[in-house]
């Protein structure tokens, strides 16, 4: 898959162009599937963010940016209702956008439904990850990021090599200062990466690219 991690989702002109750069055509002409199922396993998120993000209202605004068309995928619905009918679906999805939440909720749906297997015959399918969406392809996420109370431990799935700590010096989340997300690379074994809303790391092709119009910074690990 080709990859865009972001915090905050497409919330610049750089995010945006990098989006259809890796679409490789207009996004009037792509389908998108949506993905919410990391809100719940969040203890602040439920039925009216979900909403939120489906229907495409600010600040999660993935859906509504002109796509040829929208659905919906709920990875918790998946294994009861097999292959044959969910599968094609993903495989004719041009993007799919993954919504925040918790982390390792959203890996364990991934891996029980099946996503996580199908994801390496899906080269020219674009990821589109909000936050949680995002953190979901790094090896660890920090004890600080979990918050499903059934999570074993901070594992997501480790399609990249590095980890992410988002939302950085976001007004509605004061912990989360350069100072904090520091101290949290210390703790992680590898390289990371701090990003604020207006950065998204992008990777294709085995190449690593930060889209930038806010500010972030690299942890070597």
């Amino acid at each position: 898959m080709k990859l865009l991690l972001t915090s905050g989702g497409v919330t610049n002109d750089s995010i945006h162009d990098a989006l259809v750069e890796l679409l490789g055509k207009p996004i009037s002409e792509s389908r998108a599937l949506c993905i919410p199922t990391a809100q719940w396993g969040h203890p602040m998120l439920g039925p009216a963010s979900v909403r939120g993000f489906i229907a495409g209202e600010p600040p999660r605004h993935m859906t509504s940016m002109g796509w040829a068309s929208v659905g919906v995928l709920e990875l918790t619905a998946l294994p009861s209702i097999g292959e044959e009918r969910w599968v094609p679906w993903v495989r004719e999805a041009d993007v799919l956008l993954v919504d925040g939440g918790d982390t390792t909720y959203l890996c364990h749906w991934m891996r029980e439904s099946g996503l996580s297997e199908l994801m390496s015959s899906l080269p020219e399918t674009v990821w589109l990850g909000l936050s949680a969406g995002s953190m979901v392809m790094t090896p660890r996420i920090g004890d600080d990021f979990v918050n499903w109370p059934s999570a074993p431990d901070d594992r997501a799935l480790g399609v990249v090599d590095f980890s992410i700590f988002p939302h950085v010096d976001h007004e509605q989340m004061p912990d989360n200062t350069m100072a904090e997300a520091e101290r949290w690379a210390a703790g992680i074994g590898g390289p990371a990466y701090a990003i604020d809303d207006q950065t998204a790391i992008k990777v294709a092709d085995g190449t690593v690219e930060v889209i930038s119009e806010g500010h972030w910074k690299a942890f070597p690990g």
